[in-house]
């Protein structure tokens, strides 16, 4: 890419997305498992979410959310060994303190991201014998979205992957996944995928589609 080089800090992005890259260059990245960056955060990571900051040249600032600009990382030159460890050093001297909530929040997305039984949060909940209060706080704090999204985000990827094996009966899929009817999965799937189950299906079956 063309232009100064510079760091960005991006939190859970809830809708539909693209990042374009112009130019030549490189581009690094590292990406944390659901719950994982809160260590390093020392924060609620919700008030990352749907945001795009420029990555803190130092550990994030203690208090509330940021509200201004950060100061810019540093850029990392050289080869890209050099680059991931200069990414390495720079989270490390965030020094990030252990906690056990996160691991736990990791191990119930994980369970989340494994179990196509996980349909409901309540029924999550009381699988584990907590609130569904308690656990929304959780997901909030440690991952930056609700249980809710995380089911239904895991779920659809399924009903995404289903149709691209092939053809589907869409109303039985929806009540698999949990879903009121099959207008609510066509909805969610459509914001997810950018199109329509339907039209998802097709652009598979075309050649040189997917």
């Amino acid at each position: 890419m063309t232009g100064a080089e510079h760091g960005l800090l991006a939190g859970v992005d809830t809708g539909l997305f693209t990042v374009s890259l112009q130019g030549t260059g490189r581009v690094t990245g590292v990406q944390f498992r659901p719950g994982g960056f809160r260590p390093f955060w020392g924060r609620p990571v919700a008030e990352l979410t749907g945001r795009h900051l420029p990555l803190p040249a130092g550990p994030p600032p203690a208090g509330a959310a940021p509200t201004g600009p950060f100061a810019a990382g540093p850029v990392c030159p050289g080869t890209d060994e050099q680059r991931c460890r200069r990414l390495d050093d720079l989270l490390t001297a965030w020094e990030p303190v252990p906690d056990p909530l996160t691991v736990e929040a990791t191990d119930l997305v994980e369970e989340i991201r494994t179990d196509r039984t996980v349909l409901r949060v309540d029924d999550f909940a009381r699988r584990h014998g907590v609130s569904t209060r308690r656990l929304q706080r959780l997901f909030l704090d440690h991952v930056g979205v609700g249980p809710k999204w995380v089911i239904r985000r895991y779920r659809l990827q399924e009903a995404i992957e289903q149709a691209a094996a092939g053809p589907l009966d869409w109303s039985r899929v929806a009540a698999d996944l949990g879903y009121a009817d099959q207008a609510h999965l066509v909805r969610e799937f459509t914001a997810v995928a950018g199109v329509s189950p339907a039209a998802y299906a097709r652009s598979l079956a075309t050649p040189g589609g997917g």
